[in-house]
Formats: C-alpha cells, sequence, structure tokens
C-alpha cells in the first residue's frame, strides 16, 4: 500500500513550503533547463527577477496552494523562458525551481509570453502547488 494522508497534513505540508522559503522571496526566470537541483549554481540567463508579495501563496485548500497577488516584472534581458527559481528574500538560498511554460500548458507555472523581449512586462498566469499522495 502507498503512503496515504489526510487532506488535513497534506494541506499543512503544503503550507510548510511558504513558511520555509519566507516572506517577499524572490522570483526568477531564466533561459534554458534548470540545474540539476535546487543547491547547484543558477544557469541560463536572467531574464526577469519578480519580488513577490509577503504572503505570497494563498493558504492551501483541497491539497493545492496557489499563487497570491499578481506576479509581475519588466525583463531584463531578451530570450526564451526555461525554468524558474524562487530565491529566499536575501537573493542567498534557491528553494524551488521548475519548467516554465506557456498559458494553456500543463505545468507548475505558466507566463503570459515565453519568447522574452527586454523591457516586456512578464505576468505569471498561474503558479500551483499540488500534494499528490492521496
Amino acid at each position: 500500500m502507498s503512503l496515504q494522508l489526510s487532506d488535513t497534513v497534506a494541506n499543512a505540508r503544503l503550507d510548510a513550503i511558504e513558511a520555509s522559503i519566507g516572506v517577499s522571496p524572490k522570483l526568477q526566470i531564466r533561459t534554458g533547463a534548470p540545474p540539476a537541483n535546487c543547491a547547484a549554481a543558477d544557469s541560463g540567463t536572467l531574464l526577469v527577477e519578480i519580488p513577490l508579495p509577503a504572503d505570497w501563496m494563498t493558504d492551501a485548500a483541497n491539497r493545492q496552494k496557489g499563487m497570491n497577488g499578481v506576479w509581475s516584472f519588466a525583463a531584463i534581458a531578451a530570450g526564451i523562458a526555461g525554468h524558474f527559481r524562487i530565491k529566499d528574500n536575501a537573493d542567498a538560498t534557491t528553494h524551488m525551481q521548475g519548467e516554465v511554460v506557456a498559458v494553456g500548458n500543463a505545468g507548475t507555472m505558466a507566463i503570459n509570453n515565453t519568447n522574452i523581449a527586454l523591457g516586456q512586462t512578464i505576468t505569471v498566469s498561474y503558479f500551483i502547488l499540488l500534494d499528490g499522495n492521496a
């Protein structure tokens, strides 16, 4: 039998992610594939860095947790978005990373346009964390 968790435990586990990363983290959108793991050095070109709100995610419910507020900022470089990294507000530690997709595709995070031009406003359309244990 596989591991099973109650909704209460699954939601608490998701809420712990936001609490562990802390308030007002930084979201970086970069070109190329993500590094091998969160401890690895940054890779690709930094296209945009979005300062996230102090309370940057909603409270977990029904085994999912979504973005809170508007995540938007102007691009500092041009390129094709490939991955994201979420770092603490001191920009010292990467706590989360994944692939970036265009709106309409399945993924953890989608942005309004993956072909980014210098100065273009990039808006995150959705960011969602799911707890998979049933």
